[in-house]
C-alpha cells in the first residue's frame, strides 16, 4: 500500500477523525482546508493550487451546499477526491462532468462504514425474499445526531432505493410529512434528529402475523473514517467515477 499525501476538506468531527486515522496508517495529512481559518489546526480556508500542492487524494466531509463545488475545484487542479458528504447528489451530473473533463477520479458514498455496505447487501437479499409475499409491507426509520445537516440521511435514501429496486409493489419513497393515508406503492422513510446519535437505520417488513426488522447501529465515527481513508488508498492512481460499493466488490471479488 503506497503512503499518501492527503488533503482533508472540512475539519469538523469527521475531519478530525479522518486525520487521526490517516496518521495512524502512516499517511501524511498535507493540508487541512476549512473556511473557518481561525480554528485550531486549519491551514487553509479554500481549495486552490497552494492548498493542494503535493496532495495525492482529497477527502471531503463538508456540507451539501459546498460538496459539488469542492469536487469541481479539486478536479480542476487534477486531484482525485473521496466525498463522504451527503445531500448533494442532485448535482452529481455536474461533478461527473468535471471529473471526466480533467481525467481524475471521484469516489462517493452515502455512508463510508464497511458495516453499512454489508447491511445494504443484507437488506437487498431480504427485500428479494419479501417480494415473494404480498402480506408484508416495508418501512425505514433512521436516527442521527441533532447537528446533521440533511434529512433523511443519504444512507436512508440508499436503503429506500434498495427496497424499491427489489420489491415490485413499492415504487416511490416518501420522505416528507404526510397529511393523508399512505398509498400501498409508497415506502415511508422516517427521520429523527436528536442528541449525539452517530447513526441508526432500521428496515422493517410488517405483516398481520409478525414484524421482521434489520438494524444497523454506528457506535462511533471511527468506522466512517476508516472507510474514507481506505477509499483514498483504493482510488489513488485510478481515473473515473466510483462508489464505495465498487471498491468493496473489487476487494471481495464481487461477492
Amino acid at each position: 500500500m503506497p503512503l499518501l499525501n492527503i488533503a482533508i476538506i472540512g475539519y469538523g468531527k469527521m475531519g478530525r477523525e479522518i486525520e487521526k486515522t490517516a496518521l495512524e496508517k502512516g499517511h501524511a495529512v498535507k493540508a487541512i482546508i476549512d473556511p473557518r481559518i481561525k480554528k485550531e489546526g486549519i491551514q487553509f480556508n479554500e481549495i486552490n493550487k497552494e492548498s493542494l500542492a503535493g496532495v495525492d487524494v482529497c477527502i471531503d466531509f463538508t456540507q451539501p451546499a459546498a460538496a459539488t463545488e469542492n469536487i469541481k475545484k479539486a478536479a480542476g487542479l487534477k486531484k482525485s477526491i473521496v466525498v463522504g458528504t451527503t445531500g448533494w447528489h442532485n448535482r452529481l451530473d455536474e461533478a461527473r462532468k468535471a471529473v471526466k473533463k480533467n481525467n481524475t477520479a471521484l469516489l462517493y458514498s452515502p455512508n463510508f462504514s464497511i458495516g453499512v455496505n454489508i447491511f445494504f447487501k443484507i437488506v437487498e437479499d431480504a427485500a428479494k425474499q419479501i417480494n415473494n409475499f404480498d402480506s408484508y409491507d416495508s418501512f425505514i426509520v433512521e436516527f442521527h445526531h441533532s447537528q446533521k445537516l440533511d434529512s433523511p440521511s443519504g444512507t436512508a435514501r440508499k436503503l429506500g432505493e434498495i427496497i424499491i429496486n427489489n420489491t415490485n409493489r413499492k415504487t416511490t419513497a416518501m420522505y416528507d410529512r404526510l397529511e393523508r393515508k399512505i398509498k400501498p406503492e409508497e415506502l415511508h422513510v422516517a427521520s429523527v434528529r436528536a442528541g449525539t446519535i452517530s447513526g441508526t437505520h432500521t428496515v422493517g417488513f410488517d405483516s398481520s402475523a409478525d414484524t421482521i426488522e434489520l438494524k444497523h447501529t454506528a457506535k462511533s465515527r471511527v468506522g466512517f473514517a476508516q472507510g474514507a481513508v481506505a477509499a483514498a488508498e483504493w482510488i489513488s492512481g485510478k481515473k473515473g467515477i466510483f462508489t464505495l460499493d465498487d471498491m468493496v466488490k473489487n476487494i471481495t471479488g464481487g461477492n
